[in-house]
């Protein structure tokens, strides 16, 4: 079958020396990355200090404004942050926990980061609350739903959750927080650049997330959006300089922050790391996501029928619909299998109380996709 998307496997060098299934974890470098930091660094030395009034302040917010139509919300309502955890901390900073709404509402199978950084602001008078999940597949929503009431300030949920890949329909908690008062972040890690998104159009207050995986756009470009009308009345208290509005000025005393998204900046500007980011950015523009959704369903659709022949346990949802883009598999000696999967050349993953996760991106083929698949029933029989 001919497969257009294979068109840019050229672009990305990895793809020479092994079958790589690990973008879930880290996407890919794009060759154009390389040629991008060669740019930084001749920039930094024949222009030096002259090259932040000459694009690099700018930088940050048109690296932003590439990345806005993929998660689908307006530019200039996103901002760049070294990871999700400030992120997280630069918007939790924007509350006050003090009142009798204070609790923080999460999910049990959210990644590990989001409970250490909501934790953090129990000294500040936050009500952490953990909904549990009967499995590790699923968190079930309703009762995240029945957990959210008028003491809950926050809401920060997954809209794809790591260990299964199980996507939710955050659309009615969002309806829910907004019915009682209550704000919600989404963490889009897994999810953008590998799903169709309209985070503008869910009306989600606010939404986190980092360019490591499905995006290609290496580690230290994390982003975060607020909502447009929610821009104004926020003051973090978690601030820098770059978000001052007139950063140039260095004027002492509490901040005067800018109009706009950048009033959410902390410190200097991570200027190398836009310039890496921004060439995972273009490829995923150019590909489209949608392209990219239905690509990821048939090769994982490949994987799963597989793990189904062979009476491996599938970690992941069945239903398309329901389901990212990678496919958790889980054996007796999991581990061991993953990491002679790994020795052979096909490189995946493991996590605990999960099994090996393989997630195909638009510039794996068919072909190696089955034959990694051949080779993982060859090791789980050894």
């Amino acid at each position: 079958m001919s497969d257009p998307l294979l068109s840019w496997r050229p672009r990305f060098p990895i793809l020479n020396t092994c079958t790589y299934l690990v973008s879930h974890s880290l996407g890919a470098m794009p060759a154009d990355a390389a040629d991008e930091l060669q740019q930084f660094a001749d920039t930094w030395a024949t222009r030096g200090v002259r090259a932040w009034h000459e694009g690099w302040w700018e930088m940050g917010a048109e690296t932003a404004d590439l990345l806005a139509p993929v998660i689908g919300v307006p530019k200039g309502t996103l901002t760049m942050h070294q990871n999700v955890s400030v992120a997280q901390s630069v918007l939790a900073s924007s509350f006050d926990f003090t009142g009798a709404r204070n609790r923080i509402v999460l999910q049990d199978l959210d990644f590990p980061t989001n409970h250490y950084v909501f934790e953090g602001f129990r000294r500040y008078g936050a009500e952490v609350v953990y909904v549990p999940s009967d499995d590790s597949v699923r968190a079930p929503l309703e009762r995240l739903i029945d957990a959210i009431d008028e003491r809950t300030l926050l809401v920060p949920i997954s809209y794809v959750l790591f260990r299964s890949a199980a996507i939710q329909d955050v659309k009615p908690v969002i309806e829910k927080a907004h019915k009682v008062g209550a704000r919600v972040i989404l963490d889009l890690y897994q999810a953008a650049g590998t799903i169709p998104l309209d985070v503008g159009g869910l009306g989600a207050d606010f939404a986190v997330g980092g360019s490591v995986k499905w995006l290609c756009g290496g580690p230290g470009a994390g982003y975060m959006y607020v909502r447009q009308d929610l821009i104004p009345e926020m003051a973090p208290a978690m601030a820098g300089w770059a978000g001052h509005s007139r950063p140039f000025a260095f004027e002492t005393g509490p901040s005067d922050r800018a109009p706009g998204i950048e009033r959410f900046q902390s410190g200097t500007p991570n200027v190398p790391v836009y310039y890496m980011a921004r060439a995972g950015y273009r490829i995923v523009n150019e590909v489209g996501v949608p392209a990219i959704r239905e690509k990821s369903l048939r090769l994982t659709r490949i994987m799963m029928d597989a793990a189904r022949e062979h009476g491996w346990r599938l970690n992941t949802p069945e239903r398309d619909e329901e389901r990212g883009g990678s496919v958790v598999i889980d054996m007796p000696d999991s581990e061991r299998v993953a990491n002679a999967l790994i020795a052979s050349g096909v490189i995946v993953d493991h996590r605990p109380n999960a099994g090996i996760r393989l997630a195909p991106h638009f510039y794996n083929s068919e072909a190696e996709v089955r034959d990694a698949m051949a080779r993982l029933a060859e090791l789980a029989a050894r």
